[in-house]
């Protein structure tokens, strides 16, 4: 399931890309598989990086010297590279979790080389609300979402740090009745037979990519999509 279209943040030969808060890997695979670079994972969990590791090894290719893919446990708040090393920098269903969130986008424009791309993307503000009002455990466990944002104030914070924003999307707009189940019936979780047919409904989409769902997702999207994106290219003068 990738939240970054690649069709606005093209990969080129050659380019290093950061996946930062990379969890079990779906996107910095993503970026393996698709282009000829050097693609990076960072994540504060030992155990999602163990997890993208092995299913990275499904898709590794040995013998192919323009394709590299590491992981690294590391905070956002203290990436291990070098100022201006990366060439794009994915930043997908991060920030909601970090308490300093402003200080880690820093960090990426640190890291990230002039003129180089960024992409983030955060729950969308409604979807999110609901999903608060009805299970207060699904913002409470450990690890969960901190706050909500504000679309046009985040894309505002992150042009105020010498980006500018030159797209935007919705995505998994049939994700979102999902999250709002599994709070609806958070005690039964995974386990409720409302849940379990609707997960179903969802792994058959994604495998299948049937043109009923794909285009009932795609007219969604832009309204109820559960993620918002955003990409953005840092200022050449920083």
């Amino acid at each position: 399931m990738q939240t970054v279209d690649f069709r606005y943040f093209a990969l080129h030969r050659g380019e290093r890309v950061l996946d930062l808060g990379c969890g079990e890997g779906r996107h910095v695979i993503a970026a393996y598989i698709l282009g000829e670079v050097h693609a990076v994972g960072v994540d504060l969990s030992g155990e999602d990086l163990r997890k993208a590791q092995q299913r990275f090894a499904e898709f590794a290719e040995p013998g192919n010297e323009r394709k590299q893919l590491d992981l690294t446990e590391a905070s956002a708040l203290a990436l291990p590279f070098p100022d201006a090393s990366f060439d794009k920098v994915i930043c997908s269903e991060v920030l909601e979790h970090i308490p300093d969130y402003r200080a880690a986008l820093r960090e990426v424009r640190r890291v990230l080389k002039p003129s180089g791309l960024l992409c983030v993307s955060v729950p969308r503000r409604w979807p999110e609300r609901l999903c608060w009002a009805l299970s207060k455990r699904y913002h409470q466990t450990p690890g969960g979402h901190l706050r909500i944002f504000r679309a046009e104030r985040l894309w505002a914070e992150v042009e105020q740090l010498g980006f500018v924003g030159f797209h935007r999307h919705g995505a998994h707009a049939l994700h979102g009745p999902y999250w709002w189940l599994r709070c609806l019936f958070w005690r039964e979780g995974e386990q409720h037979w409302l849940v379990r047919q609707y997960h179903r409904l969802l792994v058959w989409d994604m495998l299948r990519a049937p043109w009923l769902t794909r285009t009932l997702e795609k007219w969604l999207n832009p309204i109820m999509g559960k993620s918002v994106v955003f990409y953005f290219r840092q200022e050449a003068s920083l």
